[in-house]
């Protein structure tokens, strides 16, 4: 009994199944867990209610009775986010260099751009639950802070205001990213982060009280000062023209030139 056995011309012509594209959901479910697999991202991550149920009780155990008002909670639990959430977003990011993961993600997933794309939206969720699950512990402490002291609730931050700030947020997570796309070191890209939200803003400052041409126009050129009346609840549209001029110079054509750096780089 004989088996037949394929010819060349058989085998040559036989159809190639070429594998499945990996979908963007399975890649954000990885990057997700990666955040979280590790004991330094697992409790940077928890550091977020951490701190905000931390500024939420500094609230209600300092703060005068008459300022036991819901804009106070969010604008005390918004401090602690704004240095935190950023941390994570360029730790999602530098952690494939500092941690030398990078040749075993991007073998697995040649397209370095899909990966990246996939870190940028695992940083945008976290950031979104993470203001989410900061202003519902805001809210408590609103509702216990004043029944503690026997004062009036109030509810003063209004659905605008809540998602300005939650875009203001987002945008410093998106600073991070950049500048750990750009710098690919963790150290130097938190270094980075601190320079521009806590010294540039200083040279800023002390440029727009000595230089009068520059306090004319700085809302056109310093991204952080456009960034300002996200804070406040409104934005006129030549404040839209001005965040977005500006953030077009110091978040998009920076985070580009990084992307493109990471696409054609060596990676060790």
């Amino acid at each position: 009994m004989s088996t037949a056995t394929p010819t060349v011309d058989a085998v040559a012509t036989a159809p190639r199944r070429t594998p499945a594209r990996i979908p963007i959901s399975r890649l954000v479910a990885v990057e997700l867990r990666k955040s979280f697999d590790t004991r330094s991202g697992f409790w940077l991550l928890a550091s977020i209610g951490i701190l905000a149920t931390l500024a939420t009780g500094a609230v209600i155990l300092f703060a005068p009775n008459d300022e036991l008002t819901y804009e106070t909670f969010a604008t005390a639990i918004g401090f602690p986010m704004a240095i935190v959430l950023p941390m994570v977003a360029i730790l999602s990011v530098t952690s494939e260099w500092s941690q030398r993961t990078g040749l075993t993600s991007f073998t697995l997933m040649p397209h370095r751009g899909r990966v990246i794309g996939a870190k940028a939206l695992v940083a945008l969720i976290v950031g979104v639950v993470s203001m989410g699950v900061a202003l519902v512990i805001g809210a408590l402490g609103n509702v216990v802070g004043t029944a503690i002291t026997g004062t009036d609730l109030v509810w003063n931050v209004s659905v605008q205001e809540f998602s300005f700030i939650v875009l203001g947020n987002i945008i410093g997570m998106a600073v991070g990213f950049m500048l750990g796309v750009l710098i690919r070191n963790s150290p130097g890209a938190i270094v980075g982060y601190f320079v521009y939200s806590l010294v540039l803003p200083t040279i800023t400052t002390v440029l727009s009280q000595t230089q009068e041409w520059f306090a004319d126009n700085q809302s056109w050129i310093d991204f952080n000062y456009a960034q300002g009346p996200l804070f406040e609840g409104s934005l006129t549209g030549e404040q839209w023209a001005q965040l977005g001029f500006t953030g077009l110079f110091w978040l998009i054509i920076p985070l580009t030139i990084g992307v493109w750096s990471v696409l054609r780089s060596e990676v060790k």
